[in-house]
């Protein structure tokens, strides 16, 4: 079991909690205190003056040759009569009947320099202890009446150490209940922290990657601390797994892609490489060997080329921001769409407005070339091929064969080819992975529907 460290927040939260109710103990205390001792002094300063009146009331005449009478005073009173020329006299009442001792000297020295005024004074007379005293006439005489503080201190002595034993097992309590109720408390968060923990200590660099460890459900009610924290780590966990499992898929993607790029490039230079050594072993044949040299270099250049473009646009490489004529645009596309496919039927519907869309005119007009392309590629001559132009862009749709149900989801990956349901030239399979990449250049987006009787490819532009 881990110590209370003073560095957690279990430690800082009960020292806080038993500080707190030590200040209040203590704070009640001396209030306690204070409030006992003025009220038993003023009780005692009360039985000073009432013992001072008594004896005025009394007289100079009474027995002892003018002293005060003693007879009726409580034991441990003190009583000094100031007779000026025929000196002083005075006792301290003992505790039995009859008994009493006189003062020193230095007591009578103490009380003659007080003022007559009958205000209760606090004084130390020595040999006799800690009084309350007043001080009045009787007759022609000085009287000082005075009362022990004795039982005021022990008083207060016994509440303060009572206070101190009470306050003390309170801190105790305190401290027990307060780690107990604050551990109690802190259980959902340490829960939290666990979780975190866990999925720290997993290693996020390589391999496969598993962060289906989340807080929870219970731990993740945002009306309270705990509940926000958990529900915060969930949401970031969430994120992490998005990110690492887009990561995933981005490093596989470009794996695949190298695979791929090299497959492609290796075919065309293999048949480079082979008419090469048929030329060398055969002159009569250069002249083929050339010209099939020739069709497979422009066929890695425009692979290359469009690998190339794939890059500059996966870096995020701005295009150019023309007003484009769309129009336009379709226009031509479609006109060399019947040159090049004059089996297919090419149709062209636009709106009576002219279409102007704001991007990169060549880049658009490849778009518009690879689709079209593609749609006579991969059907069979006879197929109707429409382009409609719309405000926001422009559709191609064709009659022909559609995309295998299982590619539908992949036609715009790389290197994707839909040969098996689709009349096939050999192409490299990146004209729609280009056609989407621009197109999402642009801001905008692309869509493919496809079923077994025919294919539409929405292109919408901002």
């Amino acid at each position: 079991m881990k110590t209370l460290s003073m560095h957690t927040l279990l430690a800082r939260l009960v020292i806080t909690a038993v500080g707190l109710v030590a200040l209040v103990a203590v704070l009640l205390g001396v209030a306690t205190t204070l409030v006992m001792r003025n009220a038993l002094t003023e009780r005692l300063d009360a039985d000073v003056v009432e013992t001072l009146h008594r004896l005025d009331d009394a007289g100079p005449g009474g027995p002892g040759r003018g002293t005060p009478d003693l007879r009726n005073q409580a034991p441990g009173t003190l009583v000094a009569v100031f007779a000026g020329e025929l000196g002083h006299e005075g006792i301290v009442v003992g505790d039995r009947p009859g008994e009493s001792r006189s003062l020193s000297q230095e007591a009578y020295e103490v009380l003659g320099r007080m003022e007559v005024d009958q205000r209760v004074r606090d004084v130390s007379l020595p040999g006799v202890g800690r009084y309350r005293v007043a001080q009045g006439k009787v007759g022609d005489r000085v009287v000082v009446v005075g009362l022990p503080t004795k039982d005021v201190d022990e008083s207060v002595g016994a509440l303060v150490l009572a206070e101190a034993v009470l306050g003390l097992l309170s801190v105790l309590v305190a401290a027990g209940l307060g780690a107990f109720v604050v551990r109690r408390q802190l259980a959902p968060l340490r829960e939290v922290a666990a979780t975190a923990h866990r999925v720290a200590e997993q290693p996020l660099s390589e391999g496969e990657i598993d962060l289906g460890d989340r807080v929870p459900a219970r731990l993740t009610d945002e009306r309270n601390e705990v509940g926000q924290v958990g529900a915060a780590l969930n949401i970031l966990l969430d994120h992490v797994e998005t990110s690492l499992a887009a990561r995933q898929r981005s490093e596989q993607q470009v794996r695949q892609f190298v695979a791929d790029a090299s497959h492609e490039l290796r075919t065309p230079l293999a048949t480079i490489a082979g008419y090469a050594e048929l030329a060398r072993r055969q002159p009569e044949a250069t002249a083929t060997a050339l010209e099939k040299v020739e069709s497979e270099s422009a066929r890695m250049t425009s692979l290359v080329e469009d690998l190339l473009l794939l890059a500059r646009l996966d870096s995020g490489r701005p295009l150019a921001d023309d007003i484009v004529d769309l129009t336009k645009l379709l226009l031509e596309a479609v006109a060399d769409a019947r040159v090049r496919a004059p089996g297919h039927v090419w149709r062209l519907v636009l709106p009576e407005e002219p279409v102007e869309v704001r991007g990169d005119t060549h880049r658009l007009h490849q778009v518009a070339t690879n689709l079209l392309t593609n749609a006579h590629h991969h059907t069979p001559p006879g197929t109707t091929v429409t382009v409609t132009g719309r405000p926001d862009g422009f559709v191609v749709h064709d009659d022909g064969p559609g995309f295998p149900a299982h590619l539908t989801d992949h036609a715009f990956e790389r290197f994707v080819r839909a040969d098996e349901a689709r009349t096939s030239t050999g192409g490299a399979g990146l004209g729609l992975a280009l056609v989407d990449a621009i197109v999402t250049a642009h801001g905008g987006r692309i869509v493919l529907q496809s079923s077994n009787e025919d294919t539409s490819v929405a292109v919408h532009l901002p």
